[in-house]
């Protein structure tokens, strides 16, 4: 465990990248979540079917496929991007499809009756979406998106296939320096389990003041 002691500062640094990428990558597909929610749900049919495609793209291919398409396909197009970019952006698209089911089936749960006595204090269906209707619908959905994220965090580990420098590729320069295993893998286990309890707690927070204002 003395490597491990001495090699804190690399692995900080590892941790730093690896919760970069999750916290701008649920940012996004948080938002990627609920318009694609919302386009499968009020959308044109044109746009339904578009939604529906990309949703089972991205939950019917591993996110491992879609790391390489982006950062070493594109390339043949002209479109090169940098390795964190392009992890974050996979990693978006990847969440935004899952995320886009959880807040499709909260919203599909508040009660229809609220949306009729929005409409009929003369409220526009746009209007009866973001007041009441979103709201309630987040509340629902706090717990399983609490799971994605989660589980994103995990996920971000893939992005040392392309070359991110987080937690999983930190130990792997490690231990092709020191020609030991076991003290890094065990290492960043017990990091990756710290930021999941960090993240699970500031969820729980969430969810109870939410239930709060509920």
């Amino acid at each position: 465990m003395e490597l491990v002691f001495e090699n804190i500062p690399f692995f900080l640094k590892g941790a730093y990248y690896t919760l970069y990428v999750t916290v701008i990558s649920m940012f996004f597909a948080f938002f990627i979540g609920i318009l694609v929610a919302i386009a499968r749900l009020k959308g044109p049919v044109w746009l339904r079917l578009i939604a529906r495609f990309y949703v089972s793209i991205m939950r019917g291919t591993p996110l491992l496929v879609q790391l390489f398409v982006i950062y070493y396909g594109l390339v043949d197009y002209g479109v090169t991007l940098g390795s964190i970019t392009a992890a974050c952006l996979a990693i978006s698209l990847n969440a935004g499809a899952f995320l886009s089911e959880t807040f499709r089936g909260a919203i599909q749960a508040v009660p229809k009756g609220q949306s009729e006595a929005a409409y009929a204090t003369g409220m526009s269906r746009s209007q009866t979406m973001w007041r009441i209707v979103f709201p309630q619908a987040v509340r629902i959905a706090i717990p399983p998106m609490g799971n994605t994220f989660i589980g994103m965090l995990k996920e971000t580990s893939l992005v040392a296939a392309i070359g991110v420098t987080e937690l999983l590729r930190s130990a792997q320069l490690l231990v092709s320096q020191y020609y030991v295993n076991m003290p890094f893998y065990l290492a960043i286990g017990v990091i990756y389990w710290i930021m999941s309890i960090g993240f699970s707690a500031i969820l729980e927070q969430v969810e109870r003041r939410l239930a709060r204002a509920y």
